[in-house]
């Protein structure tokens, strides 16, 4: 695996475990938003197509798909390494692992398919320049290509 990408440290809080003290399996799910959704803000991306820099607002996830590898006990800060394997017309495949503060261990391994979506009549719409060049920054080279 290559280590591009994006390294974000995420909180998980007491609230986010379950009766064994481990991270309930839908609480990695919600990582991977605050993770991604932490990414894209502080480039100016925000759900209210007033404030965001892009058009590109109405994206919704289509597919969700996560490994579990080794369960996180207790709260903490874990890091969400992401990236995009894929950038295409509409669609965007993200890749991501859930690690430990010191990247030894990896919790969780996926990807996330998210479709842009043209508010007025929910189907797909393609991306715009502005946020397919954001975006290049998080695209994996042949090189690095899992």
């Amino acid at each position: 695996m290559t280590e591009g990408g994006v390294f974000e440290p995420v909180q998980v809080y007491f609230d986010d475990l379950d009766a064994m003290g481990l991270l309930h399996n839908s609480r990695y799910a919600l990582l991977i938003e605050r993770a991604i959704g932490a990414y894209w803000g502080r480039l100016g991306w925000a759900s209210d197509p007033v404030r965001s820099v892009f058009k590109d607002v109405f994206l919704a996830v289509r597919e969700f798909k996560v490994t579990y590898n080794v369960p996180i006990a207790g709260a903490g800060e874990p890091l969400v390494h992401f990236w995009i394997d894929r950038l295409g017309r509409t669609s965007g495949v993200y890749g991501f692992r859930v690690l430990s503060e010191d990247r030894s261990v990896v919790h969780a391994e996926g990807y996330r398919v998210n479709v842009n979506l043209d508010p007025a009549t929910l189907r797909p719409a393609p991306f715009s320049d502005e946020l397919r060049t954001a975006a290049a920054p998080l695209m994996l080279t042949p090189a690095g290509a899992r």
